[in-house]
């Protein structure tokens, strides 16, 4: 496995000069659950009903696209970030919502018995938007199962490289959240780099037991 830095100096060799689709597929997505979070905080039960259908229906599949995404520009300089988002999103959208759904209501499970095995949970489960992408013949459960093949030994890596991200997040505060606008898509592009070299020692592990 690479150095934090490894994967940040990857994020940011791949945005650069991809800094505007980027910056833009990031406000379209967030500008979806900004208004998600604003019905559910209404009055109305006919705006908090749609605010859980467009986090369900859309904000859930947003996820899968915006890791996928981000993948495809790491991996292969494919910049069209708002298009590959939405055409991941709902060209398979059953497919990624569900497998949103069950991995968020298996986290929402372990978490009901604490705190902290709910936060090992997400972690294991974290690498399921790409593999729901990535392996789009497997089952919502068999790509949960596999993130969590793909994370043992690794739950630790990952929120420490998602932790060197907080005090950019803290900063980004001061300049009412806007700076979140370059800050997401410079993290989950780090994240995509970790994702590949997961897969790999997985796959790499398989090989050799096979």
């Amino acid at each position: 496995m690479k150095t934090n830095q490894d994967y940040k100096n990857a994020a940011l060799a791949a945005l650069k000069g991809n800094w505007k689709p980027a910056v833009l597929a990031t406000l379209a997505m967030m500008a979806i659950a900004v208004a998600a979070s604003l019905l559910l905080e209404m009055e109305s039960s006919v705006l908090v009903l749609l605010g859980f259908t467009v986090t369900f229906l859309v904000s859930m599949p947003l996820s899968v696209g915006i890791y996928a995404a981000v993948r495809k520009l790491y991996a292969g300089g494919d910049a069209r970030l708002t298009e590959n988002m939405f055409g991941v999103a709902f060209g398979n959208w059953t497919h990624n919502m569900g497998g949103m759904l069950l991995m968020a209501l298996y986290t929402f499970a372990w978490t009901l018995l604490l705190i902290v095995p709910g936060l090992i949970k997400a972690f294991a489960y974290a690498m399921t938007p790409f593999i729901l992408n990535d392996k789009p013949e497997l089952s919502a459960d068999e790509a949960i199962e596999l993130s969590m093949k793909m994370m043992d030994g690794h739950k630790l890596d990952l929120f420490i490289l998602e932790l060197s991200f907080i005090g950019w997040y803290i900063l980004g505060l001061f300049t009412f959240c806007i700076g979140y606008l370059w800050l997401v898509p410079y993290e989950y592009t780090a994240i995509a780099a970790f994702y590949e070299d997961v897969k790999a020692e997985y796959e790499a592990k398989q090989q050799v037991a096979a």
